[in-house]
């Protein structure tokens, strides 16, 4: 088995990527007539989500050095 080597990997799109899709599809087939920014919202969310949790890293971090 010596010089083979396998890797693997999960792959997909997720909860928000899999509800952006669906609101995208629903604005585009006319069945809402939400604005573009509910549609994209999932994505939006989920950036400030990680903004925030990052922010909250630093901070402790800041906090814990001094």
């Amino acid at each position: 088995m010596a010089g083979t080597s396998s890797s693997s990997s999960a792959g997909g799109i997720g909860f928000v990527g899999a509800l952006t899709i669906t609101f995208i599809v629903l604005k585009l087939t006319g069945v809402t007539d939400w604005s573009w920014w509910v549609v994209v919202s999932p994505i939006l969310a989920a950036i400030a989500a990680v903004v925030l949790i990052v922010l909250a890293v630093i901070g402790a971090a800041i906090r814990k050095s001094k």
